[in-house]
């Protein structure tokens, strides 16, 4: 597909997409928009700004102004859950924004970190779409606020951060209440078994559509590594931003309290900054985004959780002050900048204790990044895995990794997500595919979802 005209999507919705300039479709859009429109199950294998919210938001508004009828009292005909309160929030900007000309189009959020009420009432006379994340969901239905017996398309999002965030007993309690005869949407990053497993019990011989490598990187961003001391982190972070032509940078840490640490650190050096994470109230979340959308910040500290929901064009930089332990976050944080063609520069922070953290990046991505040496004393090994062993995992720890990993903290909606991580570690490399994938039907034995 070459054109959002070539769908057939209703008039008010191609409307709504020449409103927002869409033209041509992404890959994600191109290969699942038609198989939605079958009112087919399917397993959308993307990375987070690959289109994915236009691909299921687009045909389930389709279905709804083919078949328009009066929700029932507190129901809801599309459920779309997702992990984030960022990123919930987004989710129903674009059902408003695409379905601006279909009126009326009744769309919800129930999102925790704020009061419960408002979204009892929003849910009392029904809606179109409840976008919510899975807590809150359950929270409305023990205070019978809705009922999910009406539900015709579930949209599962960023399902492998559901898994690390601890939501997938939530998910599966979810999904026990849910009528048989529906349309499941799911979609994921990467597919460990567990995500596996779960969407073998939720879809009915789904359609899989790949459209990008889980390991790859964008072409198109600059990646470097600067070698530190832990302790001069901070002071170095404040030379990069003042020595870069930043326009927005996004700063990556592993959690909340150094998020605030580096926060107070680029004020004293005359920086201005704000953090976002799981310990902010909704406001202060939504007014900090919204300072950094319009750039009245240029710096935003972030954790990975936090981060999922972010969706901002002109972010020129992404600095990991903290690399990340699992491998696929690197690549869900870089890919925050180089957007819509943009070129983008990715810079990581790597002291001692991170080495085998970088070993295990440059094996996933099957490249060296460039390094420069910025560290005092004595100087470790040169930091490079050898690269023509890309099929031998590092299993073993450096320094320090135990005490960082039990040392995660909460985050997004309250649930733990780090200790998990390292569970599924081994599992995620082996469930991913390789490369660029067409459709492919997933025959299965006829089994109830």
């Amino acid at each position: 597909m070459t054109s959002f005209h070539d769908f057939g999507l209703a008039e008010p919705i191609t409307r709504a997409l020449a409103d927002e300039k869409y033209v041509t479709p992404t890959p994600i859009q191109a290969q699942t928009i038609p198989l939605v429109l079958e009112r087919r199950d399917v397993i959308g294998i993307a990375q987070t700004g690959t289109g994915k919210t236009a691909a299921f938001a687009l045909p389930i508004l389709n279905y709804i102004h083919a078949n328009r009828r009066r929700p029932e009292k507190k129901a809801c005909r599309v459920l779309v859950l997702s992990p984030t309160r960022e990123l919930s929030g987004q989710i129903v900007d674009s059902f408003h924004a695409y379905g601006r000309y279909i009126r009326p189009l009744a769309v919800a959020l129930a999102i925790g970190g704020v009061p419960i009420n408002k979204q009892i009432r929003s849910l009392a006379h029904g809606v179109e779409v409840l976008v919510a994340t899975p807590g809150r969901l359950l929270d409305l239905v023990a205070h019978r606020a809705l009922r999910l017996d009406q539900v015709e398309v579930l949209v599962l999002d960023e399902a492998d951060r559901m898994l690390d965030m601890g939501f997938i007993h939530d998910i599966k309690r979810v999904v026990a209440m849910l009528p048989k005869e529906r349309q499941t949407l799911f979609f994921s990053a990467t597919m460990p078994q567990e995500i596996t497993r779960l969407a073998d019990s939720m879809l009915r011989n789904p359609a899989r559509v790949a459209v990008t490598p889980q390991a790859s990187t964008a072409e198109k961003i600059a990646q470097r590594v600067i070698l530190t001391d832990k302790a001069a982190k901070g002071a170095l972070l404040a030379d990069v931003l003042k020595s870069e032509p930043v326009e927005r940078v996004l700063v990556f840490t592993r959690t909340k309290h150094g998020a605030d640490k580096v926060v107070r650190g680029l004020a004293k050096a005359g920086l201005k900054a704000e953090a976002i994470h799981g310990n902010k109230s909704q406001s202060q979340r939504q007014r900090v985004l919204a300072a950094f959308r319009s750039g009245s910040i240029r710096t935003l500290v972030a954790t990975d959780i936090a981060a999922r929901g972010i969706d901002v064009d002109g972010i020129s930089h992404v600095i990991n002050y903290d690399l990340p332990n699992v491998p696929e976050s690197y690549v869900h944080r870089i890919g925050r900048t180089a957007r819509a063609g943009a070129e983008g520069v990715a810079i990581s922070f790597c002291d001692h204790e991170e080495r085998a953290y970088l070993r295990d990046i440059e094996r996933m991505i099957r490249m060296q990044i460039p390094a420069t040496d910025r560290r005092t004393g004595q100087r470790p090994a040169q930091h490079a895995a050898p690269h023509h062993h890309p099929a031998k995992r590092h299993n073993g720890h450096a320094p320090g990794r135990r005490q960082h990993q039990a040392g995660r903290s909460n985050d997004g909606n309250g649930q733990q997500h780090g200790g998990r991580r390292q569970a599924h570690h081994q599992e995620r490399r082996k469930s991913e595919p390789s490369g660029l994938g067409n459709v492919t039907f997933l025959q299965r034995p006829s089994a109830p979802r």
